[in-house]
């Protein structure tokens, strides 16, 4: 595996035996696949790794995962030029648990130890900038680990507070299938912002019912099928006025909408203003 991947940076920092903190960069010169797991050097760990989430990542190339120590499931790391770049925080369930104090009860599937699990959580604004704070700025000549640990812990209160945002549901546990099949639903449901796929296509690309992976998907991702895909529809209308200049006409129509009326509601509810707006912000 040592020849598939180029790493360009790696930097860690351990607070043992409650809490850990790695970044770093690296190339993938061939597609392979491996088991992947939390380390196992904290005891009763939970591990939350950020993917692509500084230098403007590619939207659909970014991601939040948490899984426990307990927990593997099979990575694909696909041939890409482009620098992968990740932070991981590994943190003790009961340090984690008196962190959270009454709100852990919450969260209660990040603690049950009846079954693993995988969440995906979808960035904020405040993740990306704690993230460029850890990774960008130089480290205080004094204090240098009290400030990363510090860090760390900022970086796990701003995902906690995305994360309270969920609907409370009932988690069940998951199979390496399920797991399988359910990316297999995102992916198809990321690759195209112009037209929508239609349930009937995802159902026999997931191979279950409707209910079950509507279920699945909201375990997993936080949030319904739709809302997922217009979440990260309008991050690529944004990207598009940001990054390629294109009018908010331009960008409505080029991820599939005829009426700009429909467009400038749907960016405000996901994106919080008008595209307007946002677009004189980028001048």
């Amino acid at each position: 595996m040592i020849h598939n991947v180029n790493v360009h940076y790696h930097k860690s920092f351990d607070f043992f035996p409650e809490l850990a903190m790695f970044f770093a960069t690296y190339t993938v010169n061939k597609t392979f696949t491996r088991p992947t797991a939390a380390p196992k050097f904290i005891k009763d760990s939970i591990c939350f790794f950020f993917k692509n989430v500084f230098d403007n990542g590619h939207v659909k190339d970014s991601a939040i995962r948490a899984f426990p120590s307990s927990y593997q499931y099979t990575s694909t790391f696909k041939k890409d030029p482009r620098p992968v770049k990740v932070v991981a925080v590994i943190i003790s369930a009961g340090f984690l648990k008196s962190f959270l104090k009454e709100d852990a009860e919450q969260f209660q599937y990040l603690f049950d130890t009846s079954y693993d699990f995988l969440i995906e959580e979808i960035m904020t604004d405040d993740i990306v900038r704690t993230i460029n704070e850890i990774v960008k700025k130089e480290a205080p000549n004094t204090l240098s680990d009290y400030h990363y640990k510090l860090k760390a812990m900022e970086l796990l209160f701003h995902l906690f507070k995305s994360l309270s945002k969920r609907g409370r549901s009932v988690h069940q546990r998951l199979s390496n299938k399920d797991i399988k099949s359910i990316y297999k639903v995102r992916d198809k449901v990321l690759s195209s912002f112009s037209e929508p796929t239609s349930i009937e296509d995802l159902k026999q690309l997931a191979g279950m019912n409707e209910l079950k992976m509507r279920r699945i998907f909201t375990q997993v991702f936080g949030m319904g099928i739709y809302d997922y895909y217009q979440h990260f529809r309008m991050q690529e209308a944004a990207r598009l006025i940001r990054e390629e200049k294109l009018s908010v006409s331009e960008a409505g129509y080029q991820i599939g909408f005829e009426n700009l009326s429909h467009f400038s509601r749907t960016f405000e509810k996901y994106i919080g203003q008008k595209p307007k707006k946002y677009s004189l912000q980028q001048d």
